[in-house]
């Protein structure tokens, strides 16, 4: 195999000898500029497997070098040298195409790392392996033109390293899209670690994320690894983002700045190398007005958006999206696969999805456990009809289970208290429970007495934890 090449664009003799140097004990062969002028020269005689540009150059700017490569080479990744906390250049050189950024003075632990991933990512396109590995989007079911244009984007973005900002409403499918990203990039072969920032009680936040030495606090008995050395060499997805306290915000951005984070009781600040995606349902750019999210945070974790649209923009993919989950069932529970009815087709294919994708698969799991067969019918979906008044939650059909429960039962709750799920299973469980003590808990009786199937009795039991 021929000696892999790397071009240095730097009017700093001093970098341009350290990258030379340290790239040189990679087993690279370097070749170090300093004007965008010889770069020109440079990359019009020959391609290189890696670029490193300088923002700033004597007869123009590391942009312009990043444009040209993306115009003529663009299977060769490029790393921006920036000055130290100037994350406005870095931000723009992401979002011009830069691979990755490198700040002064350059950490040699870091630079490494980097120049590892990036060639990893040039002999990846060249063998054809990510255009191989755009296959596992696969599991992103969807013909529609909206899917097409999520899955055409997912490929682009795993290319590089900038940071990604998933947007979409909860049930969308964002944390599958996060893990599509890492998959097809340079990164697969390392973690990827989801986090949920809203499930991390806010006194934990910084054990979690940065870790922690032992007895920093009471309870600290062994040294910790947090979520960000956890991830190293990977990617750490933050989920509802949105959720994080100020306080963390601010430790986050520095961490994401740094490349580096401090463990709590630690002298000494640990690199990391990590790239970072993010989501939320919540319109973060409304918070950011309103002052309850940190501007800056946003800009640094928001270089390029993904948003990923609602089931109700993408109806047409409600019948792939069926059958996909309805064989996933059938093989997670050992039976044959069920099928849709034309009727519950279409009214699957008239209705909203608040919940997305994650209602759906709600919906047809509960319809399977109650279909008397194979075959599901409209009555089975039990799903939720439109309210006249849009501040009121959806209400259950009648003739469903829920329905048989007498109307005083639970005079005190309302569907906003618990949301509307909890409603449903507090009138399905007191339905329940009353059929079962006028059968004497003969469960054929009960199920009988509630115009429901044996099988879907089981279910309910089952679901609603009644013993």
């Amino acid at each position: 195999m021929s000696q892999q090449t790397v071009l240095v664009i730097d009017d700093e003799r001093d970098i341009r000898e350290l990258l030379t140097i340290t790239l040189g004990r990679m087993d690279l062969k370097v070749e170090a500029v300093g004007t965008v002028g010889e770069a020109r020269r440079a990359l019009s005689e020959r391609s290189y497997d890696l670029c490193f540009t300088d923002m700033r150059l004597p007869d123009g700017n590391g942009q312009e070098v990043i444009e040209l490569i993306a115009a003529g080479h663009p299977d060769t990744p490029v790393a921006m040298i920036t000055a130290y906390g100037n994350v406005d250049a870095a931000v723009n050189a992401l979002k011009a195409g830069a691979f990755d950024f490198v700040s002064k003075p350059v950490d040699i632990q870091m630079l490494r790392q980097l120049v590892r991933t990036a060639l990893r990512l040039a002999d990846e396109k060249r063998s054809g392996a990510a255009a191989k590995g755009a296959g596992s989007s696969d599991r992103l079911i969807g013909d529609s033109p909206a899917m097409q244009l999520v899955r055409s984007t997912i490929g682009k973005l795993a290319r590089n390293q900038a940071p990604v900002y998933i947007a979409g409403e909860s049930g969308v499918g964002k944390e599958l899209v996060a893990r599509l990203i890492h998959e097809q990039g340079p990164r697969a072969t390392g973690p990827f670690v989801p986090v949920n920032c809203g499930a991390i009680p806010s006194e934990l936040m910084e054990s979690e994320f940065f870790g922690h030495r032992k007895g920093s606090f009471t309870g600290a008995v062994n040294d910790k690894e947090g979520l960000f050395q956890a991830a190293h060499g990977g990617t750490l997805f933050l989920d509802e983002v949105a959720e994080l306290p100020l306080h963390m915000q601010v430790k986050l951005l520095r961490a994401i700045q740094e490349k580096a984070v401090r463990p709590i009781g630690g002298r000494d600040e640990v690199p990391v190398d990590v790239r970072i995606l993010s989501a939320t349902h919540k319109n973060l750019a409304g918070l950011v007005e309103q002052g309850q999210f940190r501007q800056d945070l946003f800009y640094r974790i928001n270089v390029i958006e993904l948003r990923v649209p609602p089931l109700r923009e993408r109806r047409g993919d409600v019948p792939l999206l069926s059958n996909f989950i309805l064989r996933q069932l059938a093989a997670k529970s050992g039976s044959a696969p069920g099928s849709l009815m034309p009727a519950a087709l279409a009214s699957l294919e008239s209705y909203d999805f608040p919940g997305n994708v994650r209602e759906l698969e709600n919906i047809l799991e509960r319809a399977m456990a109650m279909s008397d067969g194979e075959t599901i019918d409209v009555s089975d979906l039990m799903l939720p009809q439109r309210s006249s008044r849009s501040d009121m939650p959806p209400l259950p059909q009648a003739g469903q289970a829920a329905a048989a429960a007498p109307t005083t039962a639970a005079p005190t709750q309302h569907p906003g208290d618990g949301g509307l799920d909890d409603y449903i299973s507090n009138l399905e469980r007191t339905a329940i429970i009353k059929a079962l003590e006028e059968s004497r808990y003969n469960k054929t009786a009960a199920a009988k007495k509630l115009g429901i199937t044996f099988r879907a009795l089981r279910y309910k039991l089952k679901k609603l934890g009644i013993d």
